[in-house]
């Protein structure tokens, strides 16, 4: 791991590399995203439970605009869409502060990733550190199934697997397959999930104290951490074109979070 960069250096770091600043995310992506959550479509909702709390798309746009730092202009419809850079490190400092905790605490901590792709190494990483810290990173139980798949671990991490290959999924139903295995186990669940799409969204959703990174086209996490759901969704791309790129963001968080270098 890199040293942990200043602020300033983290955000020239996270614009010059697009996980933040002007993303490749497209502006009529996002406002569809938001259109299909705000009509109802759970593909959307990420596992979490919206009522008919979010049915008005500008309502969503402006929650979006406030946590994510999309455009809340009403007339940009198609184009460039931002995140903005200084959002992500003022998040990164709050999932930093459940980081520590964790660490003091000793807690059990669940890693998942929806995007392997891009945050595996963000959060094999991170959970390295924290079982260095003393943490007991939850093993999940063997066999698990969902969405015509598997779900296992890859270096402490939980993923989806079909075909023999990892998928990129939204769907909350791998974290699902997980909490009501380690119930039918008789094994604790987690006192923290540290995730991202349909598996933080799904956590959170279960009451499990969960912490997230959400691109500016996943508006549910950032709704769910609007209505204390969640307790953190960092806005960033959460697929850049090198995984490398999120190496001095880690390195940033471990950092804030008193973990050294994991």
């Amino acid at each position: 791991m890199p040293i942990p960069p200043s602020p300033a250096e983290l955000i020239d770091h996270l614009v010059r590399t697009r996980i933040a600043g002007n993303v490749a995310t497209p502006r009529e992506n996002n406002l569809d995203h938001y259109r299909r959550l705000a009509q109802g479509d759970r593909h959307y909702w990420f596992g979490l439970e919206f009522g008919d709390r979010w049915t008005d798309e500008q309502d969503v746009l402006a929650v979006m605009a406030e946590r994510c730092g999309v455009s809340d202009d009403l007339e940009h419809r198609v184009g460039q869409d931002t995140i903005d850079p200084r959002l992500t490190v003022a998040a990164l400092e709050r999932m930093a502060a459940f980081l520590r905790k964790a660490a003091e605490g000793r807690q059990r901590v669940l890693f998942a990733t929806g995007h392997p792709g891009g945050l595996l190494d963000v959060h094999r990483t991170t959970a390295a550190a924290l079982r260095a810290a003393g943490c007991e990173i939850v093993s999940i139980p063997s066999g698990l199934r969902a969405d015509e798949g598997s779900v296992y671990q890859v270096a402490d991490v939980a993923v989806f697997e079909r075909g023999a290959t990892l998928w990129h999924t939204h769907s909350p139903a791998p974290m699902a397959a997980i909490l009501d295995g380690l119930r039918q186990a008789g094994r604790p669940l987690p006192d923290l999930v540290v995730a991202d799409h349909g598996w933080a969204g799904c956590a959170a959703g279960q009451g499990i104290d969960a912490v997230g990174f959400a691109d500016c086209n996943d508006p549910a996490l950032f709704l769910a951490e609007a209505e204390g759901t969640l307790q953190v969704a960092v806005p960033l791309d959460d697929h850049v074109a090198d995984p490398r790129f999120y190496e001095p963001m880690t390195a940033y968080l471990l950092g804030a979070a008193g973990l050294g270098q994991g």
